[in-house]
């Protein structure tokens, strides 16, 4: 009998539809690439006030820095990949860096080197980063863009759920220290790099072969920059996750079962970012994020406000599904809103956008849970996230219609 709610389940995931090579290989890239990384993040906040003695205003330093340069060398790498026309030496070249930097926080003996070190991890994030968007929207058409980044989310948060394991095993059955656990992280590198230099084809659009691209005549559509203010009022609440480890070994959780959650918040993010991605590519994209935020603002309100094992471990679980909702979506909006011929640079701006707003993010929130509470620096997050929802339902369809018509641009 002929279903009305859903005629063919099916065809409305599209989950047998065939993923595109380039787009199989990036998901695995970022599958191993967050298992290293996962190893260490969810550690690296207790090793810096446990092991060095540093505070939470520190964690936030680091991280806002850490994040920045990220966000900067986003940008240039974005617009750079368009002027070159090039994708995949730069998508190389930001993981190999991050391959090598990471692990060596296992032998710093103080903070400053920690700095250092992220710093170095997060610059090769922020170089490969828009490229490798762009990247992935050349190996797809315009109505994959949502299922594409979905995938790639997909295994990279499957990467995030592998490597707290991992970390979790190393600590408490084989009892190695943190140090070790750290150093252990380099083991992935071998495989991320194979794949991409062996795997992963470089794709550029014929529209981006003619001509070379000045930056200061560059011109983006007015809806394209209305979602960019909204994410920097989203973001200016979305502090380093650092603090919410901090608010779970606030509430008595001990070091070694913090991968654990921080596992089972990835695996949440990672079983809801295919069909998220899927379902803005049927219902659009604005319904989708709008949806997130609400939920990352209860969410907030959540953390505030427990002290329990339980109900931390649920928030964490509800925190995944927020991100799990709205990352790739974000990301194939940006596609949706700025042309072909500027793509990686407009991820680049995209990406800048919302890294250096993080900066002061993590340093309002380290500020605040220093000088008051964590309640009141979460109850911060909440409510700008809500502000976020409001500005972002007020992007009007007709804007997002007429953006093409809107986004010229000059090419030399």
């Amino acid at each position: 009998m002929k279903s009305y709610l859903c005629p063919n389940p099916g065809k409305f995931f599209e989950m047998k539809k065939k993923i595109p090579s380039n787009v199989k290989f990036l998901g695995l890239v970022s599958f191993f690439n967050d298992s290293a990384s996962e190893m260490i993040y969810p550690l690296l906040p207790v090793f810096l006030t446990s092991y060095l003695g540093t505070g939470t205003a520190i964690v936030g330093l680091i991280e806002g820095i850490a994040e920045s340069i990220s966000s900067l060398s986003k940008l240039i790498s974005g617009w750079l990949s368009d002027l070159w026309k090039k994708r995949k030496v730069i998508v190389i070249g930001g993981y190999a860096l991050s391959s090598l930097s990471r692990p060596i926080i296992g032998i710093t003996t103080n903070w400053t080197q920690v700095l250092t070190l992220r710093f170095a991890d997060r610059l090769g994030k922020g170089i490969r980063t828009s490229p490798r968007d762009a990247l992935l929207v050349d190996s797809v058409n315009e109505k994959e863009r949502g299922r594409a980044f979905g995938f790639q989310r997909a295994f990279d948060h499957l990467g995030a759920v592998v490597g707290p394991v991992i970390a979790f095993l190393l600590l408490r059955g084989f009892h190695l220290s943190l140090r070790t656990v750290f150093l252990l992280a380099i083991l992935p590198s071998i495989l991320i790099l194979t794949f991409l230099i062996f795997f992963v084809r470089e794709k550029i659009p014929l529209i981006t072969q003619r001509g070379k691209l000045n930056l200061r005549e560059v011109k983006f559509s007015s809806a394209f920059k209305y979602y960019l203010a909204t994410l920097i009022i989203f973001t200016l609440g979305n502090s380093s996750d650092a603090f919410l480890i901090l608010k779970a070994k606030e509430a008595g959780i001990t070091i070694g079962f913090l991968p654990l959650i921080w596992m089972g918040h990835n695996f949440v993010k990672a079983i809801s970012a295919y069909p998220s991605g899927v379902l803005s590519d049927k219902f659009g994209r604005k319904k989708i994020i709008i949806f997130g935020w609400l939920v990352y603002s209860l969410v907030y309100i959540g953390f505030a406000f427990s002290n329990k094992y339980i109900s931390i471990i649920l928030l964490f679980l509800l925190y995944g599904l927020v991100f799990g909702t709205t990352e790739a979506v974000e990301k194939a909006f940006v596609a949706d809103l700025v042309p072909e011929k500027i793509r990686a640079t407009g991820y680049g701006v995209f990406n800048f956008v919302v890294g250096v707003t993080l900066f002061p993010a993590s340093m309002i929130t380290g500020i605040l849970w220093q000088k008051f509470s964590s309640k009141v620096a979460l109850l911060t997050g909440a409510i700008l996230a809500f502000i976020a929802c409001l500005m972002l339902n007020g992007l009007k369809e007709k804007q997002l219609e007429e953006k093409q018509n809107e986004s010229n641009y000059r090419i030399n």
